[in-house]
């Protein structure tokens, strides 16, 4: 018998409302708005750097613990359970989910700032500054964020699964704490970070459309201009395609989109490779990737404490405080289709294979960025005159078939977008009804409309009254600095669950008389069973 579901009321509107507060001071005096929150992003970066930085290193050691120990075999949803997806459209869909169109938008542009403004004990457009520049982008998206997502979405699915307890996100505050006291908190923790996930979607959103708009501009030779009625255009066409993907459910439209990108995300990878400056892709990916390997402890602990420039404050530092306003409900949408899979599964698939996969995509773009700009096409030049997406675009025109490589990039920036935004939607509904089970997790229809509509208006909004998506981007990381708390709790919480399993599971015949659990064997998804 299904369990009724109800709207938590106060869980969907207090959030919508500050958003809806947000768009309407922007109306009233935008430059006001924007120089407060401003004021606010670098108090907290300034003052909190240091916590930022500790604890995305500490999700770092917690996954590497739990994949070599008994906990990395306990299997989410019971040794009975069957996965809801197979496994690769598990690693499709999350490979999708977490990508979204950041790492498209910085591979190119990102090489270009370090290159020319790096720390200050590194000299600019120096051997050492581009060393320096690779490392630091391969922190910045590789293992580091993919484990900020990965520890509480492992935590989430096996207290929604195994421990039978809500789906909320205040779930992951037991056991850290009584678990009647995280319940009592648990409605103001997901309002938290309902507003701060609705500010990332919608700066994230805009970098979107920049890109498009940008690139039917370089694609049309200016007949059609990035401009107002464009971006208006496109996030209309955006937020209507990952509203009716989120409605379908994750495992139609979602799990389409996703195999779809990702095909095409190889397709292009696999062209760059072959037409761009091949082996100095692979020459200075080794290298680089190496260094970055050999300095990981010392450059995920860099604050620029000693150089007193606050270079890290306002880059890796910057994205660690975003990646957490996105982690708490993103990691709902990955612990929830993560059923049927032990925990090194889904370190495997949630954290190794994206890594992966962003380490091969930093190589080809960020390498072959540099390489132009080296050898004097100019990728920075465009960069400063017309924006941040011209990077991107300037360094395909390098390469043959430029008017069709641009058309594909165009197509991954767009389904990209769509597919991380509709499973964030969804997870975003889900937390706003109560009621949802382990066999039913589906959110009322209308839910996913209304936070679609508003992610959309928000950046609408934002992108015509300030030509930049800065401001949602500080509003964002303003979500990020009281999850960085939560992050804390979270971690405990893991910990806990981690030295005894058995102690919170509620499928004691998976575990052996010492505690342990039992190795299980996956079975057949539910996609391959209803075939």
């Amino acid at each position: 018998m299904k369990q009724k579901k109800n709207i938590r009321w106060g869980v969907f509107l207090i959030p919508w409302l500050l958003s809806f507060s947000a768009i309407l001071l922007n109306f009233i005096s935008g430059k006001a708005f924007n120089s407060v929150i401003m004021t606010m992003t670098n108090f907290i970066l300034d003052k909190f750097s240091w916590l930022f930085t500790i604890m995305s290193f500490v999700c770092v050691v917690l996954i590497v613990v739990a994949y070599f120990t008994p906990f990395g075999n306990v299997r989410i949803g019971g040794r009975k359970a069957r996965p809801i997806l197979k496994q690769s459209n598990y690693v499709w869909i999350v490979l999708c989910t977490i990508m979204a169109a950041g790492i498209l938008l910085w591979a190119c542009a990102e090489p270009m700032n370090h290159y020319y403004n790096p720390p200050a004990h590194i000299e600019p457009e120096s051997p050492e500054a581009i060393t320096f520049l690779m490392k630091n982008i391969f922190l910045e998206w590789t293992f580091t964020p993919m484990c900020i997502y990965g520890m509480p979405a492992i935590l989430f699915a096996f207290l929604f699964y195994n421990a039978k307890k809500d789906y909320s996100i205040g779930t992951m505050l037991y056991p850290a704490l009584p678990y009647n006291r995280a319940k009592k908190f648990s409605p103001a923790v997901d309002m938290l970070c309902l507003f701060g996930l609705v500010c990332g979607m919608a700066a994230s959103m805009g970098s979107a459309v920049f890109l498009v708009s940008d690139g039917l501009d370089s694609l049309t030779g200016g007949v059609i201009k990035s401009g107002a009625v464009t971006w208006i255009v496109i996030g209309v066409a955006i937020v209507a395609m990952f509203v009716l993907s989120a409605v379908s459910g994750v495992t139609k439209g979602i799990r389409i989109l996703s195999t779809l990108n990702s095909r095409i995300y190889m397709a292009l990878g696999a062209f760059v490779f072959l037409f761009g400056p091949t082996v100095y892709i692979l020459n200075l990916t080794s290298e680089t990737f190496g260094a970055y390997l050999s300095d990981f402890i010392g450059i995920s602990l860099h604050m620029s404490a000693a150089d007193g420039d606050g270079w890290a404050m306002w880059w890796p530092v910057f994205y660690w405080c975003n990646w957490m306003a996105w982690m708490a409900v993103t990691s709902t949408f990955l612990g929830r289709i993560s059923k049927g899979y032990t925990v090194k599964e889904i370190i495997r698939v949630c954290v190794i294979i994206p890594s992966l996969f962003s380490v091969v995509w930093l190589g080809l773009f960020s390498s072959s960025a540099l390489y132009y700009e080296l050898n004097g096409v100019g990728i920075n030049k465009a960069m400063t005159e017309i924006g941040t997406a011209a990077a991107t675009y300037e360094t395909l025109k390098q390469m043959p078939l430029s008017v069709i490589t641009i058309a594909v990039f165009l197509l991954i920036v767009l389904v990209s977008f769509v597919t991380a935004s509709d499973s964030n939607t969804n997870a975003m509904s889900g937390l706003c009804t109560s009621g949802l089970t382990t066999d039913d997790q589906e959110s009322p229809t209308w839910l996913k409309v209304i936070w679609g509509a508003t992610i959309g208006t928000m950046c609408i909004v934002f992108i015509l009254a300030f030509r930049t998506t800065d401001s949602l981007k500080y509003l964002s990381n303003l979500g990020g600095f009281p999850i960085v708390f939560l992050l804390i709790l979270i971690s405990i919480s893991f910990i806990k669950v981690m030295k005894n399993p058995a102690k919170y599971d509620t499928f004691k015949e998976d575990y052996d008389e010492m505690g342990k659990p039992i190795p299980s064997k996956r079975l057949k998804s539910e996609e391959e069973s209803d075939k």
